[in-house]
């Protein structure tokens, strides 16, 4: 009855790079390195596969970080020079590279890792991309001196990769936009329409993530200061309500969103975070089918795709594992409850 999914990334094996990081360092380079991202990639399709998930991603295993894979490909940045910033309204500092003029595609960004998904499973694949308002909330803007514009500049990027991700066979493109809980105001102004434009032409099911970011302490820290109630949620969620993008992935278990905003994506699919990705613990069966029959006041049983949070890259991989069982696992049990 509900369909599974992961919100984007899984734990890089230790042997292709760092672990329990957001920004791992290769373990090795050029065609090695290559090689060993497909396997990786091939590790955990086969994973959530075991798991019985119903929709398929590559788990980012190509990717050093979720923003930063996509920028390596684009002209106009500078990456030999990287800068500190505070990422997410100085939440926490990075280096990160610079824009430093008109920005333009090289070329296919994820064409081999999306045709390999595309070509080892026969299951629904997802394939994930940054949201352009994170692209601009995680980049140094030497050139366009305006987030509004250089985000669309970003958005055109995108959805050129992503009209070559549909033609590669991928179902569902979605796009990750955690700075929508951070900038709300433009994210109703501005972000959607630049978000729509990324989507542009797309005739495959598309998606967007907001979540309250990674279980990094940054992050855990951060949620500690915003109060009994998470209601970032309510500004957005009526604009994209609007939109043309088909899904909407929120942060449910362990948060303070108060579960009734769910209700103003009337007409959306809304992919549920039912597993914590801040938390080593792995949910049982009974703990995720009670968020889901929670959700289920608001959001039609038809309409509700049983999520993980965030992703889950800094996590360790055997706790990815199991919390990837549970995912499935409690999701049959909720479509057993329900007849």
């Amino acid at each position: 009855m509900f369909a599974t999914a992961i919100a984007g990334s899984l734990p890089k094996p230790s042997w292709l790079a760092e672990t329990h990081r957001l920004w791992p360092r290769w373990r090795a380079e050029g065609d090695e390195l290559a090689q060993a991202k497909l396997d990786a990639t091939l590790l955990w399709i086969k994973a959530q596969e075991d798991a019985g998930l119903t929709v398929i991603g590559d788990g980012e295993m190509s990717r050093q970080h979720f923003v930063h894979g996509f920028l390596e490909q684009v002209d106009g940045i500078d990456f030999l020079n990287k800068v500190e910033m505070g990422i997410r309204a100085d939440r926490y500092k990075a280096m990160v590279p610079q824009v430093v003029g008109p920005l333009r595609l090289r070329g296919r960004v994820h064409e081999a890792e999306a045709r390999f998904l595309r070509a080892h499973t026969t299951r629904r694949t997802k394939f994930t991309l940054p949201g352009p308002m994170t692209i601009v909330d995680t980049v140094a803007d030497r050139h366009y001196g305006d987030r509004r514009a250089m985000a669309w500049a970003f958005a055109e990027l995108l959805n050129q990769e992503a009209l070559a991700l549909q033609a590669d066979g991928i179902d569902v493109i979605q796009f990750d936009e955690p700075a929508f809980n951070v900038y709300m105001a433009d994210a109703a102004a501005w972000g959607v329409q630049a978000l729509e434009r990324a989507a542009q032409g797309l005739t495959c099911t598309t998606a967007v993530h907001i979540c309250y970011g990674y279980g990094i302490q940054a992050n855990i820290d951060w949620k500690k200061t915003l109060g009994d109630q998470w209601r970032q949620y309510e500004q957005v969620f009526p604009v994209l309500a609007r939109s043309r993008i088909d899904q909407v992935s929120l942060e449910c278990l362990h948060s303070q969103v108060p579960p009734e905003l769910m209700a103003l994506l009337a007409g959306k699919d809304v992919m549920v975070g039912v597993i914590d990705v801040a938390s080593d613990t792995v949910e049982s069966s009974d703990e995720v089918a009670g968020t889901i029959a929670r959700a289920l006041q608001f959001v039609p049983r038809e309409r509700l795709i049983a999520c993980t949070n965030c992703g889950m890259a800094p996590m360790s991989r055997a706790v990815a594992e199991a919390k990837l069982r549970a995912l499935v696992e409690g999701a049959a049990l909720a479509a057993t409850r329900l007849g």
